[in-house]
């Protein structure tokens, strides 16, 4: 959750990591891994040496390796029900698409993408294609060891997370 993370670096001043920055390249062409890779540990360096720290946003596990998470010394997985992930993902895409707002890269969300089978053209289908099998790696990595090394927090509401970032000094 872009503004989650962005909110925790302000707090914390640290450094925003916003991996779809990274990964959607100009005409929606994404980063090939290794390159987006590359850029993601350029971009944690970077962050660590101006402000001790950083805040990423983003699931990429696939074409990241899962780096973020790796050195994450806490994870924060935004959990919120698939009705409500849905209802934003909705409200959010239309606002893109009608507003012509630009993304990373100069990239707009075009009117297509509100028809498109295909769950990596259409950002909609891919929240609720994907939403089940997220929830079920994240919910096995935190019993399997994949985070042991991080403070894992799960937050299933606006709410919890406003109370978590307010916690946090």
């Amino acid at each position: 959750m872009s503004t989650l993370a962005a909110a925790t670096a302000r707090k914390l001043g640290l450094e925003h990591i916003e991996l779809d920055g990274i990964f959607h390249q100009a005409d929606w062409t994404p980063l090939p891994a290794d390159e987006f890779q590359a850029e993601i540990r350029r971009r944690i360096e970077a962050a660590e040496a101006a402000s001790g720290g950083w805040a990423a946003d983003g699931n990429y596990n696939t074409p990241s390796d899962g780096i973020t998470q790796h050195l994450a010394d806490t994870i924060v997985w935004v959990d919120p029900s698939k009705p409500r992930v849905m209802w934003r993902v909705i409200r959010r895409t239309l606002r893109r698409v009608i507003t012509r707002e630009k993304l990373w890269n100069g990239n707009t969300e075009p009117w297509t993408n509100l028809y498109a089978i295909d769950p990596e053209k259409n950002v909609i289908r891919w929240a609720w294609t994907s939403f089940d099998g997220v929830r079920k790696r994240y919910e096995a990595n935190m019993v399997d060891g994949s985070w042991a090394h991080a403070n894992v927090v799960r937050l299933c509401s606006l709410a919890e997370a406003n109370a978590w970032l307010d916690s946090l000094n």
